[in-house]
């Protein structure tokens, strides 16, 4: 059964710099802008990689302009984790920083296994294919939790 989107989610990762910012790419561009959508890592000394931003182009999601931010960075700017409806995080890092997090607030974490990519492959190709598997296991969950947003199963917005 396909959930209602939320009103608010927040995808996490650990420097928020491959799988979080994928998703939150591909969540605003699949799923349209009725959903608010952030992401953050348990740390953010890195940028953007530049595989997942080629393999988000391939889909049409524009990352290169992502910016990595922590939970700390969050807590700074002001960003309430309270006020996000779900968190989604995407590595076991992630998961137990966000349960922590959130364990005064009243709202679901999920924990969506997504391959860590980086470091894998030799060849420039190899290492896409491998950026591709973490893209595709992130909408293979996006779709199963929201439905195909190609579609009118789903509760967004169609593209």
């Amino acid at each position: 059964m396909v959930a209602e989107l939320p009103q608010s989610v927040l995808f996490c990762c650990d420097y928020n710099a491959v799988r979080s910012p994928m998703a939150e790419g591909m969540m605003k561009k699949l799923y349209g802008t009725g959903t608010y959508v952030q992401s953050a890592g348990v740390k953010s000394e890195q940028d953007i990689d530049g595989f997942s931003i080629a393999v988000c182009e391939e889909i049409g999601v524009e990352l290169s302009r992502h910016r990595a931010r922590s939970f700390d960075e969050m807590a700074e700017w002001g960003d309430d984790l309270g006020s996000f409806d779900l968190v989604i995080a995407l590595s076991p890092a992630s998961q137990r920083r966000a349960l922590d997090l959130t364990r005064i607030y009243h709202l679901d974490v999920l924990y969506w296994p997504i391959m860590d990519p980086t470091g894998l492959g030799e060849t420039r190709e190899a290492k896409m294919a491998a950026y591709r598997q973490s893209r595709d296991q992130i909408l293979a969950h996006m779709t199963e939790r929201w439905g195909d947003p190609r579609s009118d199963t789903s509760s967004g917005e169609e593209t």
